[in-house]
């Protein structure tokens, strides 16, 4: 969508306020200058109040559905998980740096874009946030859309500040939103990122290249991992099976079959 002559995500910016301030001063140049922003909204800024104003009303609409989460408790984790109440809670549609991720700005100089993108997350999430739950993720949180008091998405705000990705593996909500903020060179688009999900594949890698080979019972190749999510059974050949390392002492266990785990109390890992 397109306002005038201005980009979509150049107005959300300015509506939101996120200005100068949510830019760390030694990365001031990787995610750009405060005159470039003000430039890009150049004299549309009553156009952008109004929009503020006027584009939530839908969201602020989807907010109040029956189901909504709502609590004066909260509290960000990182760029796209929050608690709301004792809520854990993954924002729909978007994927931003993990906290311990680094990035790269224009000359080359490292920088802590995963500490950048939750202090953005904390900047947009204010009291009186609600979320609206679509799905429960394979470690229990609570995926949702959440909005702020005004009604407005915070998930496609985090995405127009430059401030996370479009997760397009799971969702397609956001990205014309990425589209813009790339374009604009806002936030992480004016830096050298690693995708999310390509940093967290090459952390698993290294971890899984560390770690010795199991050698399970002859037959009995399903392996029982107790996690944060539970006891879930992961079969050979799924997405998590190799990085999982089984300890007898820590109750965990080998299967011969699924009926078997089904029946030990295990379910089957997602993925």
């Amino acid at each position: 969508m397109r306002l005038g002559k201005i980009p979509y995500v150049a107005v959300l910016w300015a509506a939101l306020g996120l200005g100068f301030a949510l830019i760390p001063p030694k990365t001031a140049q990787a995610v750009g200058e405060r005159t470039a922003i003000e430039a890009q909204t150049g004299g549309q800024a009553a156009k952008a109040r109004q929009f503020a104003s006027n584009a939530p009303q839908k969201a602020a609409q989807k907010s109040s559905q029956p189901g909504s989460i709502y609590s004066k408790n909260l509290r960000v984790v990182d760029g796209d998980t929050l608690v709301l109440g004792e809520v854990r809670i993954r924002l729909f549609g978007i994927d931003a740096p993990e906290l311990s991720q680094r990035c790269s700005d224009m000359q080359g100089a490292s920088w802590d874009c995963g500490t950048w993108s939750k202090a953005v997350l904390e900047r947009l999430a204010h009291t009186g946030l609600s979320c609206a739950p679509k799905d429960i993720d394979r470690y229990g949180r609570t995926v949702a859309v959440c909005y702020d008091p005004k009604g407005v998405d915070v998930n496609a705000a985090m995405v127009a500040a430059g401030a996370a990705y479009a997760y397009v593996k799971y969702a397609k909500d956001y990205i014309e939103t990425e589209q813009d903020a790339r374009a604009g060179g806002i936030g992480l688009w004016r830096a050298a990122v690693i995708p999310p999900a390509q940093y967290r594949a090459d952390k698993r890698a290294t971890q899984l290249a560390s770690k010795p080979v199991q050698t399970p019972p002859e037959g009995c190749a399903i392996k029982g991992n107790i996690s944060k999510s539970g006891k879930l059974y992961h079969l050979p050949g799924g997405r998590w099976y190799e990085g999982t390392r089984i300890s007898t002492t820590s109750g965990e266990r080998w299967f011969c079959s699924e009926d078997d785990a089904q029946a030990a109390g295990w379910r089957r890992a997602q993925g």
